[in-house]
């Protein structure tokens, strides 16, 4: 997953700037991002605290973990299943 250039401390501090009554057009000039990027934060991580913002990223990538090994797992139950379904 690629890494975002900003951490959740910038998110968070971009997304409350934007709650004191800056414009969104502004705000996303300054900062460099675009308006679907913007739009994209607020929906993830609006109303959260830096801290909450910490723990949604590392359950995400724990999540991430965990659905690779699952696929590797029924993977190998497959590949077992052909082979045991053969007849020597």
């Amino acid at each position: 997953m690629k890494r975002s250039r900003f951490t959740e401390e910038q998110i968070v501090g971009i997304l409350k700037e934007h709650e004191t009554g800056a414009k969104t057009a502004d705000v996303c000039r300054k900062h460099g991002i675009s308006d679907a990027t913007f739009y994209k934060w607020k929906a993830k991580f609006g109303g959260l605290e830096v801290s909450d913002a910490r723990r949604l990223r590392q359950l995400e990538e724990e999540n991430a973990q965990l659905k690779k090994l699952l696929a590797d797992s029924m993977l190998d139950i497959a590949m077992l299943k052909e082979i045991a379904s053969k007849k020597w």
